[in-house]
C-alpha cells in the first residue's frame, strides 16, 4: 500500500468514454483518486453521489476527482450517466493501477475469503505526491472525510 509522501503510480488507464487517461495528467492540480468495488451497488452509488453533491467543493479547492474499479468502460459509461457524474470514472479491468495503488486484497463476505478492490481513497497534491489516505471510508459523507 502507498505512504504519505509517496508519488502517484504510473497508470495508463481507459475513461468512461474509452480514452485513455495517464497519472501525469493529474499533475499540477490536487487530486482525489477513490478504489470503490462495483458500479451500481447501494454503498459505491451513495460514496460517487456524494462526490457528485460536493463537486463544486472540490473544484472551487482545485481538485481532481477520479474514481477507479475494475468495472468496463461500458459499465462505467452508464453508471456516470445515470447518476450525472462529472468526474472522470477509470476501468481497470487487468487491476493493474489497483494493485499499484495498494487497493487489491483479502476481503471477506459470507465466510468465504476472496481478493477485492478495497474502499480506499487517496489524496494527492499539485505534484502527484501522496498527502492522505482514508482507509474507512463513510459512502454517505465521503465528502466530508476528504474536504474536512
Amino acid at each position: 500500500m502507498l505512504k504519505i509522501g509517496d508519488k502517484m503510480p504510473d497508470f495508463s488507464v481507459a475513461n468512461q468514454n474509452g480514452e485513455i487517461v495517464s497519472s501525469g495528467e493529474f499533475i499540477g492540480k490536487k487530486t482525489v483518486v477513490y478504489f470503490y468495488p462495483k458500479d451500481n451497488t447501494s454503498g459505491c452509488t451513495a460514496e460517487a453521489c456524494n462526490l457528485r453533491d460536493n463537486y463544486r467543493a472540490f473544484v472551487d479547492k482545485g481538485y481532481n476527482i477520479v474514481g477507479v474499479s475494475k468495472d468496463s468502460v461500458a459499465s462505467h459509461k452508464k453508471f456516470a450517466e445515470k447518476y450525472d457524474l462529472p468526474f472522470t470514472l477509470l476501468a481497470d479491468t487487468s487491476t493493474e493501477m489497483i494493485q499499484a495503488f495498494g487497493a487489491w486484497g483479502q476481503k471477506k463476505m459470507y465466510g468465504r475469503d476472496y481478493m477485492g478492490i478495497m474502499r480506499y481513497t487517496y489524496i494527492f497534491d499539485e505534484n502527484g505526491i501522496l498527502i492522505d489516505i482514508i482507509e474507512k471510508v463513510d459512502t454517505k459523507n465521503h465528502s466530508a472525510q476528504i474536504l474536512g
